[in-house]
């Protein structure tokens, strides 16, 4: 007989036969849940690499991206802008800027964008890419606009469309484009991006999406953090440009020379907007550059995107500064017939 206080054998048993049940129990409900939540995150990883997969194989080749557009479309059918996306920017990026630069730019042309190819920046396939475009839909008359190092891509296009295929472009847009390497501010990061690339070291997606997280936050004053995060996650997404993509656009900076297509876009009009506070692009030395080099086409450099923010090739985020100085700067050189500004579809 137990003394006073004191617990039982019996009672002892009883009491850890109950805790065992207890754990018994909490440890089939922590498993249910635990399977669950395993089972839900690896049903969203496995989602989310098949939709990664399934849009990285729909971009292996250069695609051209109209951008509709019932005034466009109706009024100048052998007409067409391209844009050619900057650094790192994504099919869907470059549809957006088109479609904030629309009030200006669909009073002349059509609209499409290129889209680069995930397999790496080929300049050929590029060309081929619009010229079938161009014969497919019968075009006569062409308007490229260069988004940052867009501007490079544009006017080798344009040199190699008159050279090999006879077709001139009308205008070049060069926004916020360097003439070269030296006007990239970030040379550290820019060496350090080829360098790697040409010793067949390809960047994780991931390690590459917290650098420009890094980035951005440092140069905090050029964007506003809703920029920030969304720009931040683009680059995480599966729509994102490819690492080799990303890496070829760097190698074709480090090694673009404009002089070689001097001369060789024939009686193309260039013109150079951009902004002095740009902390990506040197604008000063880049502007001269350009006017010296193509000194028998360039008819504009003194448009400046002031008030923009980020101050770098930024249309998409700042239309209300790009418009207005697109629509003078189109008006002085491609004038409408009179009235033209006021005609509708309707």
């Amino acid at each position: 007989m137990p003394y006073e206080g004191e617990v039982s054998p019996q009672d002892r048993r009883g009491s850890s036969a109950a805790r065992l049940l207890a754990e018994a129990a909490a440890l089939k409900r922590f498993s249910r849940r635990s399977f669950l939540t395993g089972a839900g995150a690896s049903g969203l990883l496995a989602a989310d690499m098949l939709l990664t997969r399934e849009v990285q194989s729909q971009r292996r080749t250069n695609k051209i991206l109209p951008v509709p557009d019932n005034f466009a479309d109706a009024y100048y059918p052998d007409a067409s802008w391209f844009l050619f996306p900057g650094y790192k920017t994504s099919w869907e990026e470059a549809q957006w800027i088109l479609n904030s630069l629309r009030g200006s730019l669909n009073k002349r042309a059509r609209l499409a964008a290129v889209g680069y190819s995930n397999q790496g920046l080929d300049i050929d396939e590029v060309v081929i890419a619009v010229i079938e475009y161009v014969r497919a839909r019968k075009l006569t008359k062409l308007f490229f606009y260069g988004h940052s190092f867009g501007g490079m891509v544009a006017t080798q296009v344009a040199a190699r469309l008159l050279e090999l295929h006879g077709v001139e472009v009308q205008f070049i847009v060069l926004d916020s484009s360097p003439y070269s390497k030296h006007d990239v501010l970030d040379q550290s990061w820019f060496d350090g991006v080829v360098f790697l690339y040409e010793r067949g070291f390809r960047f994780p997606s991931t390690l590459r999406g917290g650098y420009e997280l890094g980035e951005r936050v440092i140069h905090k004053d050029e964007r506003s953090w809703r920029q920030i995060l969304d720009q931040t996650l683009e680059q995480l997404s599966p729509i994102a440009p490819s690492s080799v993509l990303i890496q070829t656009e760097s190698a074709y900076i480090y090694y673009f020379d404009g002089s070689r297509f001097a001369g060789r876009i024939g009686n193309a009009r260039m013109a150079y907007i951009g902004n002095p506070r740009d902390r990506t692009v040197r604008y000063q030395t880049a502007a001269e550059a350009w006017a010296v080099a193509f000194k028998d086409n360039m008819v504009s450099t003194g448009l400046q995107t002031t008030g923009a923010a980020p101050a770098h090739a930024s249309p998409g985020w700042n239309p209300n500064v790009y418009n207005p100085l697109l629509e003078e700067l189109l008006n002085g050189f491609f004038p409408l017939p009179r009235g033209g500004s006021r005609v509708s579809v309707f």
